[in-house]
């Protein structure tokens, strides 16, 4: 079976709970938003506040640390029409192997996550597959500025997450 998510640590221990997790919900991302798994994958990087920063600022000009942070490979409405045409299928090459595109990339604090799940009082993993399902919308192009965009962002989160029984 082909992996739908490259995992990188960046300067924290490599955690194999923390990529069966990030496989198991890129998964069901991927199922639920009918992307072919063949064709397009995820690149997630595990690291550190100080590492999320540094990326914060320099891609997105904030100098704050923050949780999760996402960078899509497509717009929204071209990301639509490539998971609704048929080049997708076209892209598998023989012996189960694919030849996959970056979907977009996800990088989270692992750190931050920690202080989240004891903050919000839920499990690690809880906010860990939160974080992976957030970040996976953002680059699958929803936003939450808006509070109708928030509701319709939040609603397909949750449908992840309950669909996973991971719950708070």
């Amino acid at each position: 079976m082909i992996s739908v998510a490259e995992i990188v640590f960046e300067d924290i221990e490599q955690n194999e709970e923390y990529e069966v997790l990030a496989e198991t919900v890129m998964r069901k991302c991927f199922e639920v938003e009918n992307i072919n798994p063949n064709s397009l994958y995820v690149c997630i990087t595990f690291t550190n506040p100080k590492n999320i920063r540094q990326i914060n600022k320099k891609y997105r000009n904030i100098d704050k640390e923050t949780d999760v942070l996402s960078f899509p490979m497509y717009e929204k409405e071209e990301l639509d029409k490539i998971i609704g045409s048929k080049i997708l299928e076209n892209w598998k090459i023989d012996n189960n192997e694919a030849l996959q595109e970056v979907l977009g990339d996800i990088i989270i604090s692992i750190p931050r996550v920690q202080e989240q799940a004891e903050e919000y009082g839920h499990s690690f993993e809880r906010e860990l597959a939160y974080m992976l399902v957030h970040g996976f919308y953002h680059i699958r192009g929803y936003d939450h500025i808006k509070k109708e965009e928030k509701e319709v962002m939040r609603n397909k989160e949750e449908n992840i997450l309950s669909q996973l029984e991971i719950t708070r």
